[in-house]
């Protein structure tokens, strides 16, 4: 045995490892930045044919909800209830989905779970 501890050829040289931190912390710098522009980010959607408009951050929350006065029908509650989850899911598919493709550039396309 070597006296590094490995069999010859099997230990990483110093050269590659310092090579590979630095390209670990970039894309960490990198995550980072996308994470920040991420959360000032705001993704709207509507439903009803506009009648319920959401808008939610990219800190997953919802920012705001407009209700056009003909939508709120105080017989029909169950429909604006349905209308306001449908706008709310779809702003939530969006930013996960611009979330999921600003991932995928950092990262090459590599599944890397917990990221985001």
């Amino acid at each position: 045995m070597a006296k590094g501890g490995f069999p010859k050829g099997m230990g990483m040289g110093g050269a590659n490892m310092n090579q590979m931190m630095k390209q670990a912390q970039k894309m960490q710098e990198q995550m980072l930045k996308m994470q920040q522009e991420m959360e000032e980010k705001q993704f709207e959607a509507t439903a009803g044919g506009g009648a319920v408009k959401v808008v939610v951050s990219g800190k997953r929350e919802v920012t705001s909800i407009e209700l056009k006065p003909e939508v709120v029908d105080p017989d029909d509650i169950e429909m604006l209830q349905d209308l306001m989850i449908a706008a709310i899911n779809e702003a939530m598919r969006k930013m996960e989905a611009d979330s999921t493709a600003q991932m995928g550039q950092l990262t090459g396309g590599l599944n890397i779970p917990g990221l985001f």
